[in-house]
């Protein structure tokens, strides 16, 4: 996991410093594969490896075409295990124009039961917002939504900054539905975190506020992986996830979260499923 967040990182940072493409550019959504800066990020984390992007059996992508809030565009993705391939493993989330383009990258174990997560993200222009599927056997598969955004990652945060920072790490998990053995179950984890972007500015001070947001989330049931995510800025204030799992028996559903200043903070919910 740390290797990968370096080479996503290391992306980052290369292409911060590339032109981001011009309006006309940002305002043509039609050919998804053709931007420069999809073909920088695609080499950056897949090289050539071939990408399905008419997979729509596979791979969902929901998203508003038009964003009512830039700073909270809500994202969901939803996932089939294709025909003759391996039960999907990881998933990219990357929003092409944002700038740190990479915005999660969600690993599913065994225990997850179904490769889908929803959350709420930060849009910073009008762009191409990606789900790319990996199966455990090396398959690429790709979902795309054009979106209509701009300014999310420089907007100032919704909440008080002194409350923001007393209330910093408290999270909330919780299960919806009745949780029963060997069939998946959906839960929530909700954090309390101000995820700056390092990219709004202090209408007071005039100056930036410094980066801080959550970069590790570890969930386990039973002491068994679950899901594991490594984010960045681009997910929204208080960052909210939507997964599935999978209960064997009586267990804690536990969540541990790393910020970008490595503080860490967790959370459990004891479960019973029913007989």
């Amino acid at each position: 996991m740390l290797q990968r967040r370096h080479v996503v990182q290391a992306l980052a940072l290369a292409l911060s410093s590339a032109a981001l493409p011009s309006p006309a550019q940002i305002r043509t959504p039609d050919d998804a594969d053709a931007g420069a800066r999809w073909k920088a990020v695609r080499a950056g984390l897949f090289g050539e490896r071939p990408i399905a992007s008419n997979a729509a059996d596979v791979l969902e992508l929901e998203a508003p075409a038009r964003a009512e809030d830039a700073a909270i565009v809500p994202v969901a993705i939803r996932t089939r295990v294709p025909p003759g391939a391996g039960p999907i493993r990881t998933l990219h989330l990357v929003i092409d124009n944002n700038p740190s383009p990479v915005a999660a990258v969600f690993t599913f174990a065994p225990r997850s039961g179904r490769a889908d997560i929803e959350t709420r993200v930060r849009i910073d222009e009008y762009t191409h917002v990606r789900a790319i599927a990996q199966t455990s056997d090396g398959k690429l598969y790709m979902a795309s939504r054009w979106v209509k955004a701009s300014g999310g990652c420089s907007a100032p945060p919704g909440k008080d900054p002194a409350a923001a920072l007393a209330t910093l790490g408290r999270m909330r998990l919780r299960v919806d539905g009745d949780v029963a053995p060997g069939r998946p179950v959906q839960a929530q984890l909700m954090i309390s975190h101000p995820n700056r972007s390092g990219l709004a500015m202090d209408q007071g001070t005039r100056q930036y506020t410094p980066a801080h947001f959550v970069r590790k989330v570890d969930v386990t049931y039973g002491g068994e992986p679950v899901l594991s995510a490594d984010l960045d800025f681009a997910i929204s204030e208080n960052p909210h996830l939507r997964f599935w799992f999978v209960p064997q028996g009586q267990g804690e559903l536990k969540a541990t979260v790393v910020d970008s200043r490595d503080l860490t903070f967790q959370s459990s919910l004891a479960l019973q499923p029913l007989p």
